[in-house]
This record gives C-alpha cells, sequence and structure tokens, in this order.
C-alpha cells in the first residue's frame, strides 16, 4: 500500500468510549388547540402492551391537540402496519397531518424478528418522506416481556405516550415550513 493511500480500515481507539446509560426523552410540547387529523396504526399482536401503547397515545393526543381528529386503525400484526400507513398517506382527503405506528416485536431465537423489525422501519421512513407526511415509529424491538413492560406500561417511561408527542410537535414543525 502507497504512503498517501489511507488505510481502509480505521483502527478503532484502544479504550472504548463511555456510552450514556440516561437517555431524555424532549420536552412535552404545549397544548396547542388547532385543528389536526391523526391516525393511529396499532398491531394487535401483543395486546397487553399494544393496547396500553395505543390508549396512552390516545389520551396524550387529546391532551395536547384537543381540536384533533384522531382515527385508530388495528391490524394483525406489526408487519401490516406499512402498508395501512402508506394507504393512509396516499388515500386520503382532506390529508392527514400525522400518523402514528405502535407495536410491540419481542425476539425469539431466530431472526425473524429482526427482519420484521427492519422491514417495518424501512418502510415507514419511505412513506414519511415520500409523502412528506411526519409517520412516528414506535414499533419496538425488544428483547424480553420486561422491556415490554417497562415501555408499553410504565408510567415514568411510556413509548405511547412519547409517540403522542412527538406526533404533536411534528404537526407544529411541519405547519410552519
Amino acid at each position: 500500500m502507497a504512503k498517501d493511500t489511507p488505510d481502509p480500515k480505521p483502527k478503532l481507539a484502544s479504550k472504548p468510549m463511555p456510552v450514556s446509560t440516561h437517555k431524555q426523552a424532549p420536552d412535552t410540547p404545549e397544548a396547542d388547540d388547532t385543528a389536526a387529523r391523526i391516525a393511529i396504526v396499532g398491531s394487535r399482536y401483543n395486546p397487553r402492551y399494544t393496547d396500553a401503547m395505543v390508549e396512552a397515545c390516545t389520551q396524550e393526543l387529546s391532551r395536547l391537540l384537543p381540536n384533533a381528529i384522531i382515527e385508530t386503525h388495528r391490524v394483525p400484526g406489526a408487519f401490516e402496519i406499512p402498508v395501512v400507513v402508506e394507504r393512509l398517506c396516499v388515500a386520503r382527503e382532506p390529508k392527514l397531518d400525522a400518523v402514528v405506528a405502535l407495536g410491540v416485536i419481542i425476539r425469539g431465537s431466530t431472526a425473524h424478528a429482526d427482519l420484521i423489525a427492519a422491514t417495518i422501519t424501512d418502510a415507514l421512513q419511505d412513506s414519511a418522506r415520500s409523502h412528506l407526511l411526519p409517520v412516528i415509529h414506535e414499533v419496538l424491538l425488544l428483547d424480553n416481556d420486561d422491556q415490554a413492560e417497562q415501555r408499553a406500561l410504565g408510567d415514568k417511561l411510556n413509548r405511547g405516550r412519547e409517540a403522542a408527542q412527538a406526533a404533536a410537535e411534528m404537526i407544529g414543525v411541519m405547519r410552519f415550513l
């Protein structure tokens, strides 16, 4: 290899960088009485967790956007969420202001859950970009029921509530642009 050619494999630091174990969500947006149309698409699979996420999301959206029209669509599993999201993005008049995707995937002993989660992530992002519509992705890929309980059933940490907050904030951002 010539001296001026950079090494194709950069050397890693000998000591790993510290990883933050504390994550902090953005501040909760203020309530806004602007009219909005929001769709929630929730999986029925793992209902203990997904039902709680849908309920928390609906309650928080109603609090933050009291004049919003909120519709909920339930699908059999997480894999079915993106096709319904895409349909909602293209087949609506008046247009939606945001879509929230909610589901819980718990890993098993094969790569199936990881493949499903990656496919869902790509599809939801494609819908958001191609329609310039906020699609809030809270289809969780988790290792076990304990993680699902912490994220779907908790008062302090609740991904359904956080999804509603992200949707409310993104509606404001998109209206400003």
